[in-house]
């Protein structure tokens, strides 16, 4: 394939970006997409120039690395996929790809299409634990846990935190991320205790990053490469409403 790429370059935070483009022939349409920005760096390097910088880590669709926005949509066009995992075959010979980073106030730009996402690790950082003993790894079974519960809180914890929420909302929205990490604890009886000082301070965080409220579009879930569920949401509503009217 051959494809025309509209890249966006930015030195620093403090200098004003551009979309670069770029032509690249002889595509495989088995690579990655980031394989394919690998060979689209070696091509920029050997012509002199710099290389794009974009964050990239496992490339199996598990750290929530590889933050691009892919002709407008955060990790591109498939649901349920990251950036690593979308492979050249969803794209034909002579297509336009338009790559930028996320856009958010919570997610400065570094350079490229790099982003500052640590907003991400102050908000866990104010609630996202828990206070009690759990033992090892086979205590985990020492306290009986419906399983409709366990699976609720197993289908939270899938969220890697890669702010594909966040980018796709027009708000730029953290509420789906900050809830499901509130999820995961609070369905179980270990993370029950903080409960309420839990919700409070995560989202006094959240709104302290500089993330907007949530006005309920869904394109945050619907661009999810994990499918996390808007009910997080509503829980986490009730659960901040509870604790205001008793916070202890």
């Amino acid at each position: 394939m051959k494809l025309t790429l509209h890249v966006w370059r930015q030195k620093d935070a403090q200098t004003q970006g551009k979309m670069v483009d770029y032509t690249l022939d002889n595509v495989s349409e088995d690579m990655s997409f980031l394989e394919m920005m690998d060979v689209l760096n070696q091509q920029i390097i050997e012509g002199g120039d710099e290389p794009i910088a974009f964050d990239h880590d496992c490339r199996e669709g598990i750290c929530g690395m590889c933050s691009m926005v892919i002709n407008g949509q955060p990790h591109g066009p498939q649901q349920g996929t990251t950036t690593c995992q979308l492979h050249m075959r969803s794209f034909k010979d002579g297509d336009s790809i338009y790559i930028e980073p996320f856009r958010a106030k919570g997610f400065p730009v570094v350079r490229d299409l790099m982003v500052d996402r640590s907003a991400f690790d102050r908000i866990i950082q104010s609630g996202g634990f828990v206070s009690v003993g759990t033992g090892a790894a086979p205590d985990g079974n020492a306290i009986p846990i419906r399983k409709e519960e366990a699976d609720e809180a197993f289908n939270a914890a899938t969220c890697i935190g890669c702010g594909a929420c966040v980018a796709s909302c027009k708000n730029a929205s953290a509420m789906l991320f900050v809830s499901a990490k509130i999820a995961q604890l609070d369905r179980l009886p270990q993370g029950k205790v903080e409960s309420k000082e839990r919700v409070r301070s995560m989202v006094a965080q959240m709104d302290e990053e500089g993330f907007g409220n949530c006005t309920n579009t869904g394109a945050c879930s619907a661009e999810c490469p994990k499918g996390i569920s808007l009910e997080n949401i509503a829980r986490m509503n009730r659960l901040y409403l509870q604790s205001s009217v008793s916070p202890t």
